[in-house]
């Protein structure tokens, strides 16, 4: 038995996918599913903003993608929104505010149901939280969880939708979050009356060192069967490299701009 770590990539069948949107843009994407089986359900994750080191390969959702297939028997789709770059690749078109992204979100939602994955939930982390706020109420949707919501972008309008609509939606809220901490989002999302608020005790926003529990909160959810997950794997692993990564994931809402790793390799 090896001790799953940070960097662990754990089997699965992972692949390259290009979501196509309604405007006509190619968006970069990842789909992994489990190698043997099919999956239960499935996670389609909302990074947070491009603008400050958000994408597709922000930590939390490299380490879903690498660990829920095999661990949890879960499809885990992750996509850079228009204008964001990765180690990936770079999704056409331009950032815009949360705007022109909820034909981002629908582009991947409508290739979950194209391809037949099961009990589709969103995933979204701080910026992505607003996207699944605003455009998650889908027909092929069966929920969301949000990590890090900050409330930006999502309005009261975009609350009552979900209060009326009554799909189940989880905060994971971090107890020194920057932006919108446990007392006060227990507050805001209480308009919706099936919302579960979680406080993550000494977690912040970018949820370092914190990964492994929120990974528990996501499965006990999505696949309450797999939980909590194990810590330990008996039989084949590799290890990522996470070095192209190391100054965007502690950037999100900084108040410097990070370029993405091809920016920084073309300047060294």
């Amino acid at each position: 038995m090896t001790a799953i770590r940070a960097n662990s990539i754990l089997p699965g069948k992972r692949e390259a996918i290009t979501l196509h949107t309604a405007d006509e843009l190619e968006l970069v994407g990842e789909l992994a599913v489990p190698v043997a089986k099919d999956p239960v359900a499935t996670l389609i994750c909302v990074h947070p903003l491009p603008t400050h080191g958000g994408m597709m390969d922000s930590h939390l959702f490299r380490k879903a993608a690498w660990r829920l297939p095999a661990l949890a028997d879960l499809a885990v789709l992750r996509f850079n929104t228009r204008g964001t770059s990765s180690v990936q690749g770079t999704s056409q078109g331009e950032f815009d505010n949360a705007v022109s992204e909820r034909f981002d979100v629908a582009a991947a939602i409508e290739y979950a149901e194209f391809h037949d994955l099961p009990d589709v939930w969103l995933l979204g982390w701080s910026f992505g939280t607003d996207l699944v706020l605003k455009y998650g109420l889908d027909p092929h949707v069966t929920g969301a969880i949000l990590l890090s919501p900050p409330l930006r972008y999502g309005t009261d309008a975009d609350l009552a939708a979900w209060a009326a609509d009554g799909r189940p939606l989880t905060a994971l809220v971090p107890e020194r979050d920057d932006y919108l901490r446990p007392v006060e989002a227990a507050e805001r999302f209480s308009v919706i009356p099936q919302a579960e608020v979680v406080g993550i005790d000494g977690a912040k926003h970018l949820w370092v060192g914190d990964a492994e529990r929120v990974l528990d909160e996501i499965v006990e959810r999505v696949n309450p069967a797999a939980a909590p997950l194990p810590t330990v794997w008996d039989g084949p692993m590799e290890t990522g490299d996470s070095s192209a990564y190391a100054n965007r994931t502690l950037a999100a809402f900084s108040d410097v701009e990070v370029p993405g790793p091809e920016q920084r390799r073309a300047t060294e």
